[in-house]
């Protein structure tokens, strides 16, 4: 049995929902946990019963020093905040012994449990971006990415849990800090701060937007698998489809125009997610639950003024030593840019 949590709101239940149906397809024996952070999702997933997941109210999960806080952070930075203590909330309201971290905007290909193997004895997994090195300017966002991470009931995954609970208690911001940026850069130092840290290997966890570049994409039977620039194939365990963005006008975007994705990327990963998330909304209006468009809060910007926004961001991040101006394919705006009409899939 692997346990997992999560947390979201209605505008990612749509995501939710993918990342509780990609777990039931390839784990054999799971159970995820949920933190509903609006009181329409927690109402949808509670009359659903879904039978691997338990959905758990904000009124149930937050404590005074939460609560004391949440007035000074944003939505996006509350989130943050609490991803520490929805892990040890699992761990302690349910004596779990073991739990693992997942962010809501994931699909599993493959059985998890490959990338869990990994730790032996250890207490502690956590992941590293893996930055494509066109990419490394997002350093910044830290080392290694909250977006799958296993800590074990026991002293040492305890100690390092609750030390970055109170890191993120006293300061979470979306905002570079005396070298603190959210609550992904407090990890930087784990593996010499804690005892028990394993940094995942498999390179099937943790592709994402900012490193897909590394990897070339293919398809056996449903299953998805890369190969790296080395030759070596793995399956794809899990992606994380952060950036993903939907418009009020019936339009989305896989990821901002930073990042060059390549074609077969798009079709075999993106496109199905998007069909996906798309198929789970209209079953969700048809049983009368109103989503408000998967996040959507603005129509999406027209092609021309997407090109100049990739031009300015170019331009700032050359200026500032991050880019190369010498890679002709970095112009290429037909690889960077990710929008699709979503009744054209």
């Amino acid at each position: 049995m692997i346990n997992f949590c999560t947390l979201f709101d209605t505008n990612y239940l749509t995501r939710g929902l993918a990342l509780n149906e990609s777990l039931a397809r390839v784990c054999p024996s799971y159970h995820l946990y949920v933190i509903t952070f609006d009181d329409n999702s927690y109402t949808y997933l509670k009359k659903a019963a879904l039978p691997s997941v338990t959905p758990i109210s904000l009124k149930e999960f937050e404590d005074e020093q939460l609560l004391a806080i949440r007035p000074t952070r944003s939505a996006g930075e509350y989130c943050w905040t609490c991803t520490p203590s929805v892990i040890l909330y699992c761990i302690e309201r349910f004596n779990l012994p073991s739990c693992t971290y997942v962010d809501a905007d994931m699909i599993f290909y493959h059985d998890p449990q490959v990338l869990l193997d990994e730790m032996g004895p250890r207490s502690i997994l956590i992941t590293e971006h893996r930055y494509t090195k066109d990419y490394r300017a997002g350093i910044i966002n830290g080392i290694y990415c909250v977006q799958f991470m296993c800590f074990k009931n026991d002293r040492d995954g305890l100690t390092a849990l609750r030390w970055w609970r109170e890191r993120c208690l006293e300061w979470c911001y979306a905002r570079l800090e005396d070298g603190k940026f959210g609550d992904q850069r407090y990890l930087d130092d784990w593996p010499r701060r804690f005892q028990g840290v394993q940094v995942l290997e498999h390179p099937g966890g943790g592709v994402a937007p900012w490193n897909l570049q590394q990897y070339n994409f293919e398809k056996e039977g449903e299953n998805l698998f890369i190969t790296t620039e080395t030759g070596k194939r793995y399956p794809l365990v899990f992606f994380h489809f952060h950036g993903l963005k939907f418009y009020t006008n019936n339009m989305a975007s896989c990821s901002g125009t930073l990042y060059d994705i390549k074609k077969e990327a798009k079709q075999l990963v993106y496109i199905p997610y998007l069909k996906k998330i798309m198929q789970l909304s209209a079953d969700l209006r048809t049983a009368g639950i109103e989503i408000k468009g998967n996040g959507a809060r603005t129509p999406a910007p027209g092609k021309w003024q997407v090109f100049a926004g990739f031009l300015k961001e170019i331009a700032s991040l050359t200026i500032a030593g991050k880019f190369s101006p010498f890679k002709a394919k970095n112009y290429n705006f037909s690889r960077h840019y990710h929008f699709y009409h979503l009744d054209q899939l």
